[in-house]
């Protein structure tokens, strides 16, 4: 992954979404260590404090937690509560942009509808 520099996204929060979809994809797993702040500034090329932000971002989640000397670790909630903040937040959003413009261009509900059920069954390759 290469953290975008230029985005308006804080670098920890870039560095704490990356190791959210390292949960979601399988790499990190319940009660795996997770890369320690010096790790991650060296994969990323950034200060310490900054991947240090992005750990403790997700340890006051609860998606990390601490083993006293021996680093963060991910919870047993993790993928739990990794996948409710993203419905909450991220799909919420991304769909009240399609509704606002389905309504801007005058798609009714049930065209939506059926374009979110046609994009759901080509996802799946249906």
């Amino acid at each position: 992954m290469v953290l975008n520099m230029d985005s308006t996204i804080p670098i920890y929060v870039q560095i704490a979404e990356w190791l959210e979809n390292e949960i979601l994809n399988g790499n990190l797993k319940i009660d795996d260590k997770v890369y320690s702040q010096y790790k991650l500034a060296d994969m990323f090329t950034i200060n310490p404090a900054t991947a240090a932000k992005g750990l403790n971002l997700l340890y006051e989640e609860k998606i990390l937690y601490n083993k006293r000397g021996l680093g963060k670790f991910v919870s047993h909630e993790a993928m739990t509560i990794i996948l409710e903040k993203r419905k909450e937040m991220k799909l919420k959003g991304l769909l009240n942009e399609a509704v606002q413009e389905a309504t801007r261009l005058q798609v009714t509900e049930e065209e939506l509808l059926e374009m979110l059920k046609q994009i759901m069954k080509e996802s799946k390759g249906e």
